[in-house]
């Protein structure tokens, strides 16, 4: 670069550079110790302490849900058996919770207690100790008698119950105050343990009003994030993500101190939950969630174990282990169903 360019005074530069010459001041490296946890002059004083995250960390493996279909993913598991072979390839990895929604002859979401027995049954039988998540919705007419079915049957171990209204995509879904309150009602006299679903900071408010404040929801309290479907909390970059998902974690905090889970609808799903689990959260994966394996390009999910497998190794790579299955129902307080 020309000295005509630029507005730095070189004379003198030159003349310090002559009567100093270029040794940094006291810092003769290995003469001093370098204190990692903060200053020689203070050496009681830990000004780095460890960071408040948790060793342990549970992964939710959600392997087809209500929304997406073979349409946007060939790979996407519909049939019965299809749902049957994902969640037991999942559940053989190591997963220690599985998200699970059954879908009925046309491929939609269902309730039918038949499907939940051909896809449950077996995956019970050879890993009993796995916690079963299940999406149960009444959105037609007869739902919520079949959904209470499949709550007395014992099928579940944990449910959603979604206090959102918003449109997801091109569809109202607003479930009414009272439909809230008589589902969290209903889970907790069947023995399931609720997690509050919010998709976006709203929701968070409408679980502390009608379920937290008034004293009917039992601790302790799971919440499950799921920003990023169109019409939810936005994730439409880095840093709207960040900002999404801090925002509503702090909220949470303000109301409890309890587990919080972290998935993701739209792009940002595997950049979403890698920053969980760098904050200590918990973490939902899977087909369910995301068509896609990463934000910035339009590679297809494979399989649901693949997802598991990956953020097992992220979450290792981070110094985080996965739960067990039977140290996840310890720590939940969710007894073994027979």
């Amino acid at each position: 670069m020309s000295n005509e360019v630029n507005k730095i005074d070189w004379g003198l530069v030159r003349e310090m550079s002559e009567k100093y010459g270029h040794i940094v001041p006291n810092m003769r490296f290995g003469e001093f110790n370098v204190v990692p946890t903060g200053s020689n002059f203070a050496p009681g004083v830990n000004m780095t302490p460890k960071w408040d995250i948790p060793d342990k960390v549970m992964i939710n493996t959600t392997v087809t849900g209500g929304f997406f279909n073979k349409h946007w993913n060939p790979n996407h598991p519909i049939t019965t058996k299809e749902i049957y072979e994902s969640l037991r390839a999942s559940c053989s990895a190591g997963t220690p919770m599985i998200h699970v929604h059954v879908r009925d002859a046309q491929g939609f979401n269902g309730l039918d207690l038949k499907l939940y027995h051909e896809v449950l049954d077996p995956i019970r039988e050879e890993f009993p100790d796995v916690v079963v998540d299940g999406c149960v919705v009444s959105y037609k007419e007869g739902y919520w008698e079949e959904m209470e079915r499949v709550l007395a049957a014992g099928m579940l171990d944990t449910t959603p119950i979604n206090t959102t209204a918003n449109y997801a995509s091109d569809r109202l879904f607003a479930p009414y105050p009272h439909h809230i309150i008589e589902k969290c009602e209903l889970v907790q006299k069947y023995g399931v343990h609720p997690q509050l679903a919010v998709f976006t900071d709203g929701d968070i408010d409408n679980a502390f009003r009608y379920l937290i404040a008034p004293g009917l929801l039992e601790k302790p309290y799971t919440w499950c994030l799921v920003p990023g479907l169109p019409g939810c909390s936005p994730t439409s970059s880095p840093d709207v993500m960040i900002e999404s998902v801090m925002h509503m974690v702090h909220r949470i905090r303000e109301i409890s101190d309890q587990r919080i889970m972290v998935c993701s609808g739209g792009r940002g799903c595997s950049y979403m939950v890698t920053l969980a689990l760098i904050m200590g959260l918990d973490i939902r994966v899977g087909m369910e969630d995301t068509i896609w394996k990463w934000p910035h390009k339009d590679d297809l999910i494979d399989t649901n174990v693949e997802c598991f497998e990956n953020f097992r190794t992220i979450s290792h790579l981070l110094g985080r282990e996965v739960y067990t299955a039977r140290e996840l129902r310890d720590v939940l307080g969710i007894k073994q169903r027979t």
